[in-house]
C-alpha cells in the first residue's frame, strides 16, 4: 500500500502534464519551468482551463519533489523536471495514462477515456479500459471512482480521486424534471436513483421552492409599488 497525502489541482495537474508531455513531445522530455507551465495553461484538453503563474507552478513542483513524485532533472542548463507516478504508486503505465487524462480533463466516461488516452497508451477496447479502472477502484488507497450516472446521460463517467473526494455538480432543473419522471410510478423503468442522487434531488427542490418564493414576494411588492393587483397564484 503506498499513501500519499491529498494533491492539490495544481499539483494533479502538474503531474498529469508531465506524463502528457513524455509521451506527446518526447524529444523536449523531462520539462523545463516554462513548458511546464505552457502545458498546465493549456487552452485545449483541459477542464477546468487554468492560468496558473510560473511562481504557483514552481510551489506545485517543489511539494510534488517533497513526494518523490517529481524529480529534477541533470545534465542541462535549463533544469528540467520529470514525473515519478508509476513508480511511486505502483501502478503499469496504462493506469498511469488513464490517471494523467482524468487529472488532464477531468470526469470521463471510459469511452472517451480510450480515446483521449490514444496518444499516451492505445487501448485494444473499451473493455480494457475499464479493467484497468476497475483496478484502480478497487485497490487500496482507491484511486479512481465511477460517478453515478447523471440524468440523461448514457453512461456514467470516472474521476480520479488524488485530489480528495469529487464534489458532484447540483442537477440542473432540466435534469431534475427528468429525474422526478424517472422516479414516477409511470416512469420508474427509466432510472436507478441512488440515496445520494435522491437527497441532491431534494436539496435542489428546496432551493428552488425558495428562490419562487422570494420572486412571488418581489413582484407582490411591485405591483403595490405601481398600484396593480397582482395575479394569484
Amino acid at each position: 500500500m503506498v499513501q500519499v497525502r491529498i494533491l492539490t489541482p495544481l499539483e494533479a495537474r502538474v503531474l498529469g502534464v508531465l506524463v502528457e508531455k513524455q509521451h506527446t513531445v518526447p524529444d523536449t522530455y523531462p520539462l523545463s519551468l516554462n513548458a511546464l507551465v505552457a502545458g498546465c495553461n493549456q487552452k485545449t484538453a483541459r477542464s477546468p482551463v487554468i492560468e496558473a503563474t510560473e511562481a504557483e507552478v514552481l510551489t506545485a513542483v517543489d511539494s510534488l519533489k517533497t513526494l518523490s513524485l517529481v524529480f529534477e532533472g541533470s545534465g542541462s542548463r535549463v533544469v528540467r523536471f520529470e514525473h515519478n507516478l508509476g513508480r511511486r504508486l505502483g501502478l503499469p503505465g496504462q493506469s498511469v495514462a488513464l490517471l494523467a487524462v482524468l487529472m488532464l480533463r477531468g470526469p470521463q466516461t471510459s469511452a472517451e477515456l480510450r480515446l483521449n488516452t490514444e496518444r499516451l497508451h492505445r487501448f485494444a477496447d473499451i473493455s480494457s479500459v475499464e479493467g484497468f479502472l476497475d483496478e484502480l477502484a478497487t485497490r487500496e488507497p482507491v484511486r479512481v471512482v465511477k460517478l453515478p450516472r447523471a440524468p440523461g446521460e448514457r453512461e456514467a463517467r470516472w474521476a480520479h480521486l488524488l485530489s480528495g473526494e469529487v464534489a458532484l455538480p447540483a442537477p440542473s432543473p432540466a435534469g431534475l424534471a427528468g429525474m422526478a419522471a424517472a422516479t414516477s410510478p409511470a416512469g420508474t423503468w427509466g432510472m436507478d436513483v441512488s440515496a445520494g442522487e435522491l437527497a441532491a434531488l431534494k436539496a435542489e427542490q428546496a432551493r428552488l421552492a425558495a428562490e419562487v418564493q422570494q420572486l412571488k414576494a418581489v413582484v407582490q411588492r411591485l405591483c403595490s409599488e405601481l398600484g396593480i393587483q397582482a395575479a394569484s397564484t
